[in-house]
């Protein structure tokens, strides 16, 4: 194998890690409904977050901008590739954080996902694939237009499912009760 496909090879092993990680922590391997979507837009269901990609697609794309970014300023000596390596390895840590009972719990308690249960493996590796997306698309792209894709996906979010990166983070580490009710009131009625 040529070194130029090391780090590539990196990458599918994180991809793989992870999903063995969650399969040992009792994630499911796809939606419990039985089939995989490339695409599940309906945030208020029991399929989100269970499929290929959802709304919250956008974020992880969004992750990928600002893991480049960082990692440009980090480490301006590594290669684009290894640099995605290494964002490869911060988005994976977080898919498997993120589907710990702890951070399961804390988004039912304070975010409007109150029937969140976590992410099936499908979802966790289309994340991770959305990631090197937004990532490598950053990597090609002027600041500004990175800039602006951010925030066009972000305002995007925002207008459709009352939710974001930015969002999801205040919810997160700061809740505001005044932001969970507006989000609420895009939920379906009888919730």
């Amino acid at each position: 194998m040529s070194a130029r496909w090391v780090p590539w090879a990196a990458m599918a092993a994180i991809l793989a890690a992870v999903a063995l990680i969650q399969h040992a922590i009792g994630r499911i391997w796809i939606c419990s409904c039985g089939y995989v979507s490339l695409w599940h837009g309906d945030v208020w269901s029991s399929g989100n977050s269970q499929h290929l990609t959802d709304w919250y697609t956008l974020s992880h794309i969004a992750h990928g901008f600002i893991f480049y970014a960082a990692l440009r300023f980090v480490a301006p000596r590594w290669s684009v590739a290894w640099r995605a390596v290494a964002a490869l390895l911060l988005e994976g840590a977080w898919e498997v954080v993120e589907n710990t009972s702890l951070i399961i719990d804390r988004y039912r308690e304070v975010t409007a996902s109150l029937d969140y249960h976590g992410d099936s493996i499908v979802n966790s590796f289309g994340d991770g694939v959305s990631m090197l997306v937004g990532f490598f698309l950053a990597a090609r792209l002027p600041v500004l237009a990175s800039v602006l894709i951010v925030l066009g996906m972000e305002a995007l979010a925002a207008w459709m499912i009352r939710d974001n990166l930015l969002m999801n983070v205040i919810m997160l580490v700061w809740p505001l009760e005044a932001l969970r009710e507006w989000q609420m009131q895009g939920a379906p009625s009888g919730r």
